[in-house]
């Protein structure tokens, strides 16, 4: 499995008008392909192997000691970062240019737990309903057997950038 630490991703935000510039699928594959910054959250997870395709997002990451809360098993904040970020770029997937998007709301169902030895698990997100105003989404994680760990479901608001970031003024 590659290393996060070793390939040296940039982390940091993208300016809005580069953003608002892109179709959302353009951006989100600048992101998993390295030619923009991964955003600074993903820091905290060691994201590796992400693909997009419209509509559909995968990640995945290997849990470890660090995501570790009080009671000795992985933090549920590392899977919310996980699910939220699958489901909030397969709906950025499905964005023209000049569009953008932001989580409403989102339900997380935690079914099995994860430790240092899980190994690698896959974050899949995928969009249900994608309309001008408003988008839907799931997302699943799953361990390297196929067991299910957590699943969630988003609402997302889809607005569009004001004309001035649009056109990179």
């Amino acid at each position: 499995m590659p290393d996060h630490a070793s390939r040296n991703t940039e982390h940091g935000v993208v300016p809005t008008e580069i953003m608002a510039s892109m179709a959302g699928i353009d951006f989100v594959r600048a992101i998993f392909s390295g030619q923009l910054p991964e955003p600074p959250i993903m820091q905290n997870v060691g994201p590796f192997d992400c693909t997009a395709e419209p509509g559909a997002v995968v990640i995945h990451s290997i849990p470890g000691e660090r995501h570790y809360n009080p009671i000795g098993s992985v933090h549920g904040g590392y899977a919310a970062i996980l699910l939220d970020s699958a489901m909030g770029l397969a709906v950025h997937s499905m964005l023209p240019a000049g569009t953008g998007y932001t989580t409403l709301e989102f339900k997380i169902s935690f079914i099995r737990g994860m430790t240092k030895d899980t190994g690698t698990i896959r974050t899949e997100g995928h969009t249900l309903n994608v309309g001008r105003r408003a988008a839907t989404a799931e997302a699943r994680i799953t361990d390297a057997k196929g067991r299910l760990l957590a699943h969630a479901t988003t609402t997302c608001l889809i607005f569009e950038f004001p004309n001035e970031t649009k056109k990179g003024t």
